[in-house]
């Protein structure tokens, strides 16, 4: 299978480094960026190519995985739909706009194309989705972070955000794709606290759930990427566990 990357970052310098081709059936051959010399670099250093034109490697590619922005996913994803081409879509945030979403659904339809979001920052996304259509009542998500990887320089902690997920990925594009996670999973948008606590180091977040099932609650407490705070290991580690897993004959979990 080959794969090309967008975006050249911390998630895309994990995934590029821990992929064998010779285990796992997986190439990553293309990498783009909008910084044509980080993508150079990332290509170099995995052995593939980096494409000045987007385009120009959707005739060499069997998936696509995003590692950019909302921003990037709403301008190349239907493009690569279109051409009947899988994705793997970190910037989940992307789909809370729910024209943009149903865009997307329709073109992915049109096309024979599916679209892979991994479960990203978080556990429990498996009991969340299944339990979303019996009696599911209530879902909530607190996030901790420390003020570096919010860009804030406070002392003391303070709320930041409290409302709904739709919001907080607007007003926090590259911090909380986790609501948006969560919110897909279960078809709600879930209400959402986002803290920032200069005591904490890790990114911590905490989702409960209530409803006919029960309750149920988990807690994540992530090392941030050390070439990017504001992104956590788990997050890079569940897209290669999803790449990895279209190669296997017996799959565990939803």
């Amino acid at each position: 299978m080959n794969v090309g990357i967008i975006g050249c970052g911390a998630i895309a310098n994990i995934i590029a480094s821990r992929i064998v081709p010779e285990d796992n059936n997986i190439e990553i051959k293309y990498f783009y960026d909008k910084d044509v010399e980080r993508a150079e670099n990332l290509a170099t250093f995995a052995g593939g190519v980096a494409v000045l034109d987007f385009d120009a490697m959707l005739d060499d590619v069997d998936l696509v995985l995003e590692c950019a922005s909302p921003d990037s996913v709403k301008l190349l994803a239907p493009k690569v739909l279109e051409k009947g081409i899988d994705m793997i879509v970190m910037s989940i945030g992307a789909f809370m706009d729910t024209g943009f979403y149903t865009k997307v659904l329709n073109i992915a339809r049109e096309n024979d194309a599916h679209i892979h979001l991994p479960s990203g920052a978080i556990v429990g996304l498996d009991g969340i989705k299944a339990v979303a259509d019996f009696g599911l009542k209530e879902v909530t998500l607190v996030t901790r972070k420390s003020p570096k990887s919010l860009g804030k320089d406070i002392g003391t902690e303070e709320i930041l955000f409290e409302g709904k997920a739709s919001q907080a990925v607007k007003e926090f594009p590259l911090n909380i794709n986790v609501a948006a996670t969560i919110s897909m999973a279960c078809n709600r948008d879930i209400d959402v606290k986002i803290i920032v606590d200069p005591n904490v180091d890790r990114n911590v977040h905490e989702i409960t759930a209530k409803g006919d099932f029960g309750e149920f609650k988990t807690i994540t407490m992530n090392h941030p990427c050390a070439a990017n705070p504001k992104t956590s290991m788990l997050a890079a580690i569940s897209a290669i566990k999803l790449l990895k897993s279209f190669d296997e004959t017996i799959s565990v979990g939803l």
